[in-house]
């Protein structure tokens, strides 16, 4: 069985009002952010409200995200985070199945 290359990817999603809602309310949760931040070793952060759907390495994503989510990614200002599976289920989001959200760093 050899490897399939994907050339192109749409990695464009719509959340209904109240998913996006609900799933916002989840990444911004406090003990939430608490969690991340112990992890990250910084004092807090902040979500950025931008979320993208993972999409296939190739060459042009070899990140594995939209071309426009790599400045983040390069920066040491800003964390991407897998969405936990648990939040998509409460939120009632099932397509796409995984999310990445970005999150602001304060290190002081």
């Amino acid at each position: 069985m050899g490897l399939k290359i994907i050339q192109s990817y749409d990695s464009n999603f719509v959340l209904e009002p109240d998913a996006k809602a609900l799933l916002f309310g989840l990444l911004t949760g406090e003990s939430f952010l608490q969690q991340i931040a112990l992890q990250l070793q910084c004092s807090r952060i902040e979500f950025a409200e931008l979320l993208f759907q993972p999409v296939p390495y190739s060459s042009n994503t070899p990140k594995g995200m939209p071309a426009e989510f790599e400045q983040y990614h390069e920066s040491i200002d800003f964390a991407i985070v897998n969405v936990p599976p648990n939040f998509m289920f409460q939120a009632k989001i099932f397509k796409p199945s995984r999310l990445c959200a970005v999150y602001r760093l304060f290190k002081n």
